[in-house]
């Protein structure tokens, strides 16, 4: 794996916990524990803003609508492009649904 924050025991086994959560339910119950509600807006917004950002929303638009700061919205338009390929593969499958 190369992805500097998950490559540890921990975070790896972190990692595989989350694959074991078998529906949407599973995974609020998970996050909730594991996340402040600060925390979880935070990720809540930047998927909101990978949304938004993927059907070409303007980055005002995006900071109005999400409470992002500029440099927030950049980051995640970053990672869309030139990232993983996470954010991308997760929009393209619910698409599909």
């Amino acid at each position: 794996m190369n992805y500097p924050v998950f490559d540890s025991e921990y975070g790896e086994d972190f990692l595989k916990a989350i694959t074991k959560l078998r529906n949407g339910e599973e995974v609020a119950e998970f996050m909730s524990d594991m996340f402040t509600p600060a925390e979880a807006r935070t990720f809540v917004s930047r998927w909101k803003a990978a949304k938004m950002l993927s059907q070409g929303t303007p980055y005002v638009e995006i900071q109005k609508q999400t409470g992002l700061s500029s440099a927030t919205v950049a980051r995640v338009s970053q990672a869309l492009q030139f990232g993983t390929g996470g954010y991308r593969k997760v929009l393209e499958r619910l698409k599909r649904r």
